[in-house]
């Protein structure tokens, strides 16, 4: 009973407290509205839900990794078609980036999200069943084509429904949930690939191992898909629509989920009106953007006349400068990741088996990827009579277990230090680690430093995110993340096809680049602005 009276007495006192915010002329700006409904239920389920959205990226990602030497001899795969294969998602990415931005800027960010999800389980689960290499190749380019949308815009969805004073550390608890999936895919990979009575055959048609590992990636997605249908349109994105009445139902019921009190009682009765930036169409007419049809001529090219304007905006002041800065910083922070943690398998595969061959002795991953290629030439090129070592499984997992630290200190201390501060120091000594790759002298030490760049660069990555948030409006925000990917992608699609080259002929040449593009993306980090003290524009 006491506690009942307590709940009331406290709804009592928030009302009172935010009721003068509430101008019936003017209406609550967005600020003071969100702050009305209060922190609890519905954003912990809203961070657990975009959370594994991010963890499902990171498996969708880099699950290529754990094919490339699982499916090898299914797909008579040389280096060279390696690098191919590991290149196709990230063309993917490339393309789709800034499509799926585009669209979350005029269409709403939750729409997106949803297809996204869902043609990227359906497609992932497809390509289990295809047995030629460049059919594969294309499901793989649709998988990260959908992945970059996904990744692109589940943080400006969850950073729209945040309170300023909270935004900027919940944004940071999503890098926990991007180790989350480094964690999970080799748990994943680990419990399906070794598995040896599950191959299936008829004919030409082989199911392999491998094959139920592809297929049961593609499953998470599906299940996100639809459990993202049963939560809101962001409430911010939709005021900058001009759909105040669709905004404040939203967030009705956002107060609802979190106090559980009837949603008539939340304390703001208006929004505050302001120009429409989101839309031209919507300057123009009294038709939301977001209801433009795609069927109708008419619509559809208002809807790419929006797109062009808010294309020119980003490349004009004052958000150029912006625009490059990000552009450059992950190109440079994407090339070195994503080539480098796709290929650590198939790094931490060749030291295995170059350490089988020549017990206690010691060797560089140059010197360690050239003899194995060399005494592969007359031995077996496709790896056809051997499996993945249970130890490639382990290394993987401990680089994922090796980003949990930085996890936790990130949120923790991102409003002591900064978002600047962490991104510095994680691209710095990023750098370094990858330099120190060259002269590593056996497996452990490639897996310690394996270990340490993993946990930086992924922290790097998603701080990049956090950042893109503050510095673009609502109406560029998602375009903005999406193009600062695309040329992520792009670093990372040249990244993997030199690498598929390279790694086999001269592996000093890739290190060497990567390291410096790191060292490069972390000056000019310098130049970004302090972040997380004001409310979103």
């Amino acid at each position: 009973m006491k506690k009942d009276t307590h709940i009331t007495i406290a709804k009592v006192a928030l009302r009172r407290a935010l009721s003068g915010l509430d101008f019936l002329e003017h209406g609550a700006d967005f600020e003071a509205a969100i702050s009305a409904t209060g922190f609890g239920r519905f954003h912990f389920c809203l961070l657990a839900i975009t959370g594994l959205i991010y963890s499902n990226t990171a498996i969708g990602i880099t699950i290529v990794s754990f094919v490339l030497p699982a499916a090898t001899c299914d797909f008579r795969m040389s280096s060279a078609d390696k690098g191919w294969l590991t290149a196709a998602p990230m063309l993917g990415m490339v393309l789709g980036s800034y499509f799926w931005g585009c669209l979350a800027d005029t269409k709403g960010r939750k729409t997106v999200l949803v297809s996204t999800l869902l043609l990227d389980g359906i497609v992932g689960i497809i390509s289990s069943f295809v047995q030629i290499l460049p059919i594969f190749m294309v499901c793989r380019f649709i998988n990260g084509f959908a992945v970059a949308g996904a990744m692109g815009i589940c943080f400006p969805y969850l950073g729209e429904f945040q309170q300023t004073k909270y935004r900027e550390k919940i944004l940071c608890w999503m890098e926990m949930f991007w180790t989350l999936g480094v964690i999970l895919l080799p748990l994943i990979a680990w419990g399906i690939i070794p598995i040896t009575g599950i191959r299936m055959e008829s004919g030409s048609f082989s199911y392999d191992s491998w094959n139920w590992f592809v297929a049961a990636c593609g499953v998470p997605s599906l299940l996100l898909g639809f459990w993202l249908l049963s939560f809101p349109e962001s409430p911010k994105f939709m005021m900058e629509c001009g759909d105040y009445d669709d905004a404040l139902n939203c967030l009705k019921g956002i107060y609802k989920t979190n106090t559980g009190d009837d949603p008539d009682n939340y304390p703001i009765k208006s929004l505050k009106e302001k120009q429409r930036t989101v839309s031209v169409a919507s300057q123009t007419s009294q038709k939301s953007v977001r209801s433009l049809s795609m069927r109708k001529p008419k619509d559809l090219k208002r809807l790419f006349s929006e797109i062009w304007v808010q294309t020119k905006a980003l490349c004009r002041p004052p958000y150029l400068k912006y625009t490059v800065l990000t552009c450059f910083i992950q190109f440079g922070l994407t090339t070195s990741y994503y080539t480098l943690m796709i290929w650590f398998p198939e790094l931490f595969n060749r030291y295995e088996e170059f350490e089988s061959r020549y017990p206690n002795t010691s060797a560089s991953v140059c010197d360690v990827s050239s003899i194995v290629v060399a005494d592969g030439v007359t031995d077996d090129p496709f790896d056809c009579g051997k499996t993945i070592d249970h130890s490639v499984y382990l290394h993987t997992l401990i680089v994922g277990l090796a980003c949990i630290p930085t996890s936790l200190w990130l949120p923790l201390c991102v409003h002591k230090l900064g978002a600047k501060f962490f991104l510095i120091f994680s691209l710095g000594f990023a750098g370094v680690v990858t330099v120190g790759l060259y002269y590593v002298n056996n497996s452990t030490q490639n897996l310690v430093l394996s270990c340490i760049f993993e946990a930086l660069t992924s922290l790097a990555i998603s701080l990049v995110f956090c950042v893109l948030v503050d510095l673009f409006p609502t109406n560029l925000r998602v375009m903005a993340a999406a193009l600062s990917l695309t040329a992520g992608r792009g670093g990372g699609l040249i990244g993997n096809l030199s690498f598929g080259y390279l790694i086999d002929i001269n592996c000093v040449i890739p290190i060497v680049v990567f390291a410096a593009f790191l060292f490069i993306a972390a000056i000019l980090c310098f130049f970004l602005p302090k972040t997380g003290q004001e409310a979103l524009d």
